[in-house]
């Protein structure tokens, strides 16, 4: 019998994934981490980035993009509150490099240090995006 975690992953939209997992790598705001069942408790911050779910008996991880949020290790339960969550199947890849590309220009073309704040955290955002879909197709081909 394989040891599981039961993981909630839920937005301000809805709730994205809720089910056991073997283990899960999030995106946390000192490096990515890997929960394991019996993972110590915690909080933390996580960054956007792609959150990785290996359930039990399938091949293929789960890959939702959050942009940011908490997380919460406790015992049996991983609880992920994400500020934005996107399954990685439903990315688009276009719409994530126009946004970059926008970013990019805003920061070249900044008024004030917010407009520059701004224009730095939508980069971030669409880059961790894109990097989601590299590696979703990495794993699909």
């Amino acid at each position: 019998m394989v040891n599981t975690v039961h993981i909630d992953v839920v937005s301000a939209e809805a709730s994205i994934f809720s089910g056991e997992a073997e283990f899960v790598v999030a995106p946390a705001s000192a490096g990515e981490v890997g929960l394991f069942p019996n993972h110590a408790p915690m909080i933390t911050t996580i960054k956007p980035g792609a959150l990785r779910i290996k359930q039990v008996n399938e091949a293929q991880e789960v890959l939702i993009f959050i942009s940011g949020g908490m997380l919460e290790v406790q015992p049996g339960v991983i609880t992920v509150l994400a500020d934005t969550a996107v399954r990685g199947h439903d990315l688009d890849e276009a719409k994530a490099l126009e946004a970059k590309q926008a970013a990019e220009e805003a920061m070249k073309n900044r008024t004030s240090d917010v407009d520059y704040a701004k224009a730095q955290a939508e980069l971030s955002e669409a880059v961790a995006q894109i990097q989601a879909i590299e590696r979703l197709r990495k794993h699909t081909h």
